[in-house]
């Protein structure tokens, strides 16, 4: 019996994502419950992390790497007086500490935190190390020791805090584990941390107010989840766009370079659109543009 292949479902879906399970079953529920053929995320949340998933679905998924550098938004708190092995309440207790920051000490060190630092990812993380999953490596007891990495932190802000307890808000670009923020904040306050509670509010252009909550998520919603996806083009909104001609159209759509109408800088990413719709994500060349990424769409 020929598999079935699923329904031709493209656009983002931006899921409210629970506590207590990974990025990857997200999808895949998302898709068996849409029928899609085809499904992709942008941007992983931990399993203990809440909030805001995007999923792409069919040709949306061929913007994911649009999107995938854009600033991110969370909202946590971190545990004073305990460290742990995967820097989050999940993990077993490595180390400990009986001593608390105030305020004043917690908001002197946030500017050591921003801007363009170097971090070193948690031990449980899906960095490869010699091609395998740090994850992988640090449940079967290795000794792991990670290279920092480049993070650009926009804002790291103090909202709240008591005697054993700071709530945070960081906005960040790609590549930031908030886990090694709250690590590394307690290490600089000489009294140790790790997170109690994480939740992403917005990634790049989708935000919570958009989610659709996990538990509403089922084959007998699908009429309903049809009317919560958001066009692909969404995340397209820091690209310039240009149209294209009705021959260029013709020739993007099959791989060729088209004449479009507008103009950007020579060689910089574009996303190109016609009356039918997005069309393709290329490079700008004087008039044309080469696509890299063409999307095969119904006419709306």
């Amino acid at each position: 019996m020929a598999r079935k292949k699923g329904r031709d479902v493209n656009g983002w879906l931006i899921v409210d994502k629970p506590a207590g399970i990974g990025s990857t079953a997200v999808v895949a529920k998302v898709r068996w419950a849409l029928d899609a053929k085809k499904a992709g995320h942008a941007g992983t949340l931990d399993p203990d992390a809440t909030g805001v998933l995007a999923v792409a679905l069919g040709e949306a998924t061929k913007t994911v790497a649009a999107v995938a550098d854009a600033l991110k938004c969370y909202d946590f708190t971190v545990t004073w007086g305990a460290e742990t092995a995967t820097d989050d309440a999940s993990g077993q207790v490595v180390r400990t500490s009986d001593a608390r920051p105030d305020r004043a000490a917690i908001e002197s060190v946030l500017p050591a935190f921003t801007g363009d630092i170097m971090q070193v990812p948690p031990a449980f993380s899906a960095v490869k190390v010699d091609g395998e999953r740090a994850y992988d490596l640090a449940r079967e007891g290795e000794e792991l020791d990670l290279a920092a990495r480049p993070l650009w932190v926009e804002s790291l802000t103090l909202l709240d805090c008591d005697a054993d307890s700071a709530r945070l808000e960081m906005i960040c670009g790609k590549g930031g584990y908030v886990r090694s923020i709250a690590r590394d904040l307690g290490r600089a306050l000489g009294c140790l941390g790790h997170v109690a509670h994480l939740r992403r509010t917005w990634s790049g252009p989708f935000e919570a107010g958009d989610a659709v909550p996990f538990d509403r998520i089922d084959r007998d919603a699908q009429d309903w989840l049809d009317t919560r996806l958001l066009p692909l083009e969404v995340a397209l909104a820091d690209l310039p766009m240009l149209r294209a001609t009705p021959e260029g159209a013709v020739r993007i759509r099959n791989g060729n370079p088209g004449q479009v109408t507008g103009t950007a800088d020579w060689g910089d990413l574009v996303w190109v659109a016609d009356a039918r719709g997005p069309v393709c994500i290329g490079r700008y060349q004087g008039g044309l543009v080469q696509p890299e990424r063409v999307f095969n769409l119904q006419p709306r």
